[in-house]
Formats: structure tokens, C-alpha cells, sequence
């Protein structure tokens, strides 16, 4: 459920790393703060702006303290720049955090927790349709403050780098039109859309290994 990215012609080099649950809270906040306007899980997802940030980060936590097990939540120094990635073969959730899902949903969006669940069925509709195992960008981000520094395609351009180096393909769901030219140049294609009725288009893409 990707994404808030920048893309500057002369990208600089970074050297990711992998996050350690010490890290998870600075990459909670990046998640945040680039999602904050996002058509789906900023304005769609938490229309409230009082209460948006707090409840996104809760949001955001989760998919991080889900993630961390795995040496896939790539981070620049400072959390400039993260990506969540989920290897292949091996689910998003536990069973444990599988049984807390719906109780967060109704924590953070009461009445609307039912529309949120609905939505995640499609994502994982969509996502079943997938030809084989392949490494899932879940979520990527570039905080606001390093606009135009190029660190969000860096980081990911090194992550797909080591994914080529696997020979692994990989997929993603946009949920922010502006960014799917920057995944095309990267070598995403895209393959269906889907989204809340009335509400934003998310489009699903994919990667072919290399």
C-alpha cells in the first residue's frame, strides 16, 4: 500500500539499511508524514485533519512492527527515506497480528472500520492474482522535508538492485496517481486498478525479475 516518493534527475547515492524496532517509530513518522495528503490512506482514510497524524501513525506503526521481523524495512540514516518490503513466501501478518487487525480498524476508523476491511480485501484480491512468489512493496516513502533530494527512488533503486540480484519480480499497489511514471522508470508495468466506490483509484503494478 505504497506510496510518497521524489524523482530527481541526478539521484545521489544512498546506502540503506535494514530498520531494527528501535527504528520503528522513526519510520512510523516518515510513513506519516508523506501519507498525510495521500488520496487514499491520508484524505479518503482519515478525513478528520485534527486527528489525521495521530491515527495515521497508529496506522503506520503497525505495518512497520509487522514488517520488522524480516531485514526488509530499508531505511536511509534517519529515516529520510523508508520502504517496507515482505519476501517472498512469507505472509504480511502473524496469526497474532492477524487477530489484532480488526480491533485497530475499529480503534481508528469506528463506523468505517467495515469499509476500511472491505478495502483490504480488494488490495489482497488483487494481490492473490499475482503469478508466483515475489517480493511486495507494501509501503514507501519520502519524508516532505527531503523533497527533491532524490532519497526516495534512491533507496528504492537500491532495494531493487538487490532484489535483481535474487532474480526475484516484485509488486506493488499505487495509491497516488502522480507516482506511477516514477515506478514505470523503475520498471513496474502496471496491471489493474481497483479503489473504494466513489473514492480513489489505487493501481496495482509489477516487476519482472531480472
Amino acid at each position: 500500500m505504497p506510496d510518497r516518493v521524489s524523482d530527481v534527475a541526478d539521484e545521489p547515492l544512498t546506502q540503506g539499511r535494514a530498520a531494527t524496532r528501535e527504528d520503528v517509530r522513526a519510520v512510523a513518522a516518515c510513513l506519516t508524514s508523506a501519507f498525510y495528503d495521500d488520496p487514499v490512506w491520508g484524505r479518503w482514510a482519515f478525513p478528520e485533519e485534527l486527528s489525521r497524524a495521530q491515527r495515521l501513525f497508529e496506522f503506520m506503526r503497525f505495518f512497520a512492527l509487522a514488517a520488522i521481523r524480516h531485514p526488509w524495512v530499508r531505511m536511509t540514516d534517519r529515516a529520510e527515506a523508508v520502504a517496507i518490503w515482505v519476501p517472498p513466501g512469507v505472509p504480511e501478518f502473524t496469526p497474532a497480528e492477524e487477530a489484532s487487525f480488526d480491533p485497530l480498524l475499529q480503534s481508528l476508523f469506528g463506523g468505517r472500520a467495515g469499509e476500511i476491511s472491505g478495502l483490504f480485501e480488494q488490495f489482497a484480491e488483487h494481490h492473490a492474482r499475482c503469478p508466483g512468489p515475489h517480493y511486495y512493496l507494501s509501503l514507501w516513502a519520502r519524508h516532505p522535508d527531503h523533497a527533491g533530494s532524490g532519497l526516495g527512488s534512491a533507496l528504492l533503486r537500491e532495494d531493487l538492485a538487490r532484489i535483481d540480484g535474487e532474480r526475484a519480480p516484485a509488486y506493488l499497489e499505487s495509491t497516488n496517481p502522480a507516482n506511477i511514471d516514477r515506478y514505470e522508470a523503475l520498471g513496474f508495468r502496471r496491471r489493474s486498478s481497483f479503489g473504494p466506490e466513489g473514492g480513489p483509484v489505487i493501481t496495482t503494478m509489477w516487476r519482472d525479475a531480472r
